[in-house]
């Protein structure tokens, strides 16, 4: 078997790893920047073509999630979990606090009301042991990603799996395909401790802002699910992922909610994403009725789903070989995603994968 996505190359081989180069003129990480410039590269109607270049599209495929998922997302909606006391989302100051955010910035809506709409994984883990495996970014650069178009993402919140939730040998297992931590990008890697980031959350102010939200969340779970598809590729079980969600985002004003899930679509040998609409609402209407929907559903998807998808993660990496051929053609410089690994065959009696071209709307 021929493994594209090794980090190990012979001296022959032109290497993917990424590496930055280094200027003799201090420059400032774009962590420490204003929020408002990582937004700048994903305003107008021309970045989505340029997903939409790559197989990253920001709608549905027409025939949608699997039945399985489908259910996935309502049970997640349903589910019930406890929400804080005392907070700014109290019934009696509710409105008060909406209010008071009409016209601030991105980093007041964070500091009111962010965690109120997408709680910290960390901090619920303290309390959880079954999140211990987690860990979080907070406008961190995801600079050991291999992004699709133009600079890394940068998500003002996102999820993955911590280096700690892997044993010896399934780090051993990965590492051809990590390479090098601090410089170095991947197919696995978010930023350099989180494998697998599989929630990321987009927070805004102003109108308009939430389509570039959207688009922000698009291009990092287009990255995660494309992760995990990846990963199961060199195990020949992609097939396993057809239209199965794989990752979720939220976008969110101090009034708006948006929830998405993110899937691929087996297309012959090429693998497209695309998002699905699990829930649209203003939170705020009757009187904040719906207001603790979207931390509810964060706290499911990481006590209901994260176990059986990190379960799935790790029985693709188990069947990973301790030893790889490294002699093999380089990944595509432009995308770093394998080549002519072979096709899936979507017609299984009784699956619910149906192999179909993309609907050409979406090209």
């Amino acid at each position: 078997m021929e493994y594209m996505h090794t980090r190990k190359r012979t001296e022959s081989s032109p290497s993917i790893n990424h590496k930055r180069t280094h200027s003799t003129t201090p420059t400032t990480p774009s962590d420490q920047k204003p929020r408002k410039l990582k937004s700048i590269r994903y305003q107008g109607p021309h970045y989505l073509r340029r997903l939409a270049a790559k197989n990253s599209y920001a709608q549905k495929f027409k025939l949608g999630v699997t039945d399985e998922s489908k259910r996935l997302c309502q049970a997640l909606l349903d589910g019930t979990q406890l929400v804080p006391k005392e907070s700014l989302f109290d019934d009696d100051i509710f409105d008060r606090t909406c209010d008071k955010l009409e016209g601030k910035n991105e980093a007041r809506v964070i500091q009111d009301i962010s965690r109120l709409i997408v709680p910290s994984a960390e901090q619920l883990s303290r309390r959880a042991q079954h999140l211990e495996c987690l860990t979080e970014s907070v406008n961190e650069g995801w600079n050991n990603s291999i992004p699709l178009v133009g600079p890394r993402p940068q998500p003002d919140y996102s999820v993955g799996f911590g280096r700690e939730a892997f044993s010896k040998d399934q780090l051993a297992k990965m590492s051809p395909f990590i390479g090098d931590l601090i410089n170095g990008q991947s197919l696995f890697l978010a930023t350099f401790d989180m494998h697998f980031p599989f929630l990321t959350c987009e927070s805004k102010c102003g109108e308009g802002e939430l389509e570039i939200a959207d688009r922000q969340n698009t291009h990092s779970m287009t990255l995660a699910a494309r992760s995990v598809v990846e990963l199961f590729r060199m195990v020949k079980r992609e097939c396993e992922l057809h239209r199965q969600i794989l990752a979720f985002s939220i976008s969110h004003d101090h009034r708006s909610l948006r929830i998405y899930g993110h899937y691929p679509v087996m297309d012959g040998k090429d693998t497209k994403y695309y998002r699905y609409p699990i829930r649209q609402f203003d939170f705020t209407e009757q009187g904040g009725r719906d207001k603790w929907t979207v931390y509810r559903f964060t706290k499911n998807v990481c006590d209901m789903w994260m176990p059986q998808h990190f379960e799935r993660i790790c029985s693709a990496v188990d069947q990973l070989p301790s030893e790889l051929e490294f002699s093999v053609p380089p990944l595509s410089q432009a995308t770093g995603l394998s080549q002519g690994l072979g096709s899936c065959d979507l017609s299984q009696p009784g699956s619910d994968h149906v192999s179909m071209p993309v609907d050409q709307d979406s090209q």
